[in-house]
């Protein structure tokens, strides 16, 4: 009872706030009716491998787009929750460099729908680690957070720390195979976590996916291990028209 009253007592002093423009929402963290109309959630066609929307008719179609078919990915499905655009861009920056690590828990909620489907059993959920460098300036890893949360929602098991990033890559342009080659290398297994990994169903989680590649690299990395099957969730994918 007084673990309820102090959470009433909280919600009266922190009203629960929309993530997009701050005004006062019901639930806790979520978006407000406004918010969530603009925010660009894929929920039509999309890629098995990637998630990136497609066009067509029926949602639960089995699809691929043509990057895909053209050079198959090193995983088995993949997902995205948001096109990356407009207010999406916008949550997805403030999640990244604006501090707001409270925002992680509604995202991986969002997350969870999408994540459903490709969880089994031995599910374990792996991050896409940033380098040291990176992770010491900006105090977080924003691609653990909504790992931790996803595995907090879905009750399966989480591992932060199962891939290192060795070398700390410049901003990736150009296309798919060029950033493939930044990549290489770039990113390893811990040995210290091989035995959690061998064998099991791995979901890679980020925050965003461009071309892909530096999930390719994880999904690579983890190879040593050979896991059973690896599955990715992205928050928001970039739209390659864009």
């Amino acid at each position: 009872m007084k673990f309820r009253q102090a959470q009433t007592l909280l919600k009266m002093i922190y009203p629960a706030r929309c993530v997009g423009c701050g005004e006062l929402v019901e639930g806790d963290f979520g978006l407000c009716g406004t918010c969530w109309r603009d925010t660009p959630f894929v929920t039509g066609l999309s890629c098995d491998a990637c998630g990136v929307p497609l066009l067509g008719p029926d949602p639960t179609e089995i699809a691929h787009c043509d990057a895909c078919l053209l050079s198959p990915r090193p995983w088995d499905r993949g997902r995205a929750v948001l096109e990356y655009d407009g207010l999406s861009r916008k949550l997805v920056m403030r999640l990244k460099h604006g501090d707001r690590t409270d925002m992680a828990r509604p995202m991986a909620g969002w997350m969870e729908r999408k994540a459903r489907d490709l969880v089994e059993a031995d599910t374990i959920l792996v991050p896409v680690p940033l380098h040291w460098k990176r992770l010491f300036k900006r105090t977080y890893n924003q691609a653990a957070l909504l790992s931790g949360h996803l595995a907090a929602r879905l009750e399966v098991s989480h591992c932060p720390d199962a891939l290192i990033r060795e070398t700390a890559t410049a901003p990736m342009k150009g296309k798919r195979e060029a950033r493939l080659e930044t990549m290489k290398g770039a990113i390893v297994l811990n040995a210290k976590r091989l035995a959690r990994i061998e064998g099991k169903a791995v979901l890679l989680v980020d925050d965003v996916m461009t071309t892909g590649a530096t999930l390719e690299a994880c999904a690579l990395a983890l190879a040593p291990a050979s896991p059973r099957k690896i599955d990715v969730i992205t928050l928001a994918r970039v739209a390659m028209h864009h």
